[in-house]
């Protein structure tokens, strides 16, 4: 068994089996009830869509807290990676959702955040996602009030500045360039999910908020399924969450961020 780097949030192992087999293990001693079983449903979920690759799930375990999945086999990108990346998207995006949220209702991200089912994405947006941050916030002293009260406002204007209604999306939920693994052959793999039936902008906003993805998976993806007029004017809209929650875990130069993204709704 051998460490791995690179995780904040676990422990992670690559571990060889009896039978040969190579595998990738996760514990987390302080995890909290469902912490694995979740990210194994998620997983599993993205998994069911067969449209992008993703882990198969081995073992899973809340006591004591465990996640084993298939080993993925580093590569290096090539030629066609981004495109091809681009339209497994597009096509995990058009499997879609029940409804906006989950179907077991189980919380995810590190700050257990709601995913209660809901009929519209401006419902659930507003609701779970922002107000529960702004409340989060205000908590922990972690923004102005005049900045969270404008969190607030935005979440109650939520339906006028959101785009034409779509059906929810099948959403990875945390889509940053960490979370996707080149695998042999330049093929990408998706890990780590915070997996819920939402907006497909959120998605897309994720991945432009921390960069790591090219210009040709974005391309290709509109190709397959176009985004509606204005979805670059909604960009800041969606990364008002994941910002929020980056000011709760780092604070900082997230604080700065969170304002800019607020001024660009708001203008």
């Amino acid at each position: 068994m051998a460490p791995l780097g690179g995780g904040d949030v676990a422990d992670a192992y690559r571990v060889l089996l009896g039978d040969g087999r190579t595998v990738f293990a996760k514990t987390k001693a302080d995890a909290v009830p469902g912490f694995f079983t979740t990210e194994a449903a998620g997983l599993t979920w993205l998994r069911e869509a067969d449209a992008v690759r993703v882990p198969e799930v081995l073992a899973v375990s809340d006591d004591p807290p465990f996640l084993i999945q298939q080993w993925v086999d580093p590569g290096v990108p090539n030629r066609d990676t981004e495109a091809d990346l681009g339209r497994e998207l597009a096509a995990l995006h058009l499997s879609g959702a029940p409804f906006f949220g989950r179907d077991d209702r189980r919380s995810t991200g590190s700050r257990g955040l709601p995913n209660d089912p809901a009929d519209t994405w401006a419902e659930f947006f507003a609701e779970q996602r922002l107000l529960v941050l702004a409340r989060l916030a205000r908590e922990q002293k972690a923004l102005a009030d005049a900045t969270i009260r404008d969190v607030e406002r935005i979440a109650a204007r939520m339906s006028d500045l959101l785009g034409p209604e779509e059906p929810p999306a099948r959403l990875h939920g945390d889509l940053w360039a960490g979370n996707r693994l080149v695998g042999r052959g330049g093929v990408s793999w998706l890990i780590d999910p915070g997996s819920f039936g939402g907006h497909r902008e959120f998605d897309i906003a994720m991945m432009y908020l921390f960069g790591g993805f090219g210009f040709e998976c974005f391309a290709a993806y509109h190709e397959v399924h176009p985004l509606a007029d204005g979805w670059e004017r909604r960009i800041p809209l969606h990364q008002l969450a994941p910002l929020i929650v980056h000011v709760l875990k780092f604070g900082g130069p997230y604080v700065t961020a969170t304002r800019q993204a607020i001024a660009e709704i708001l203008s």
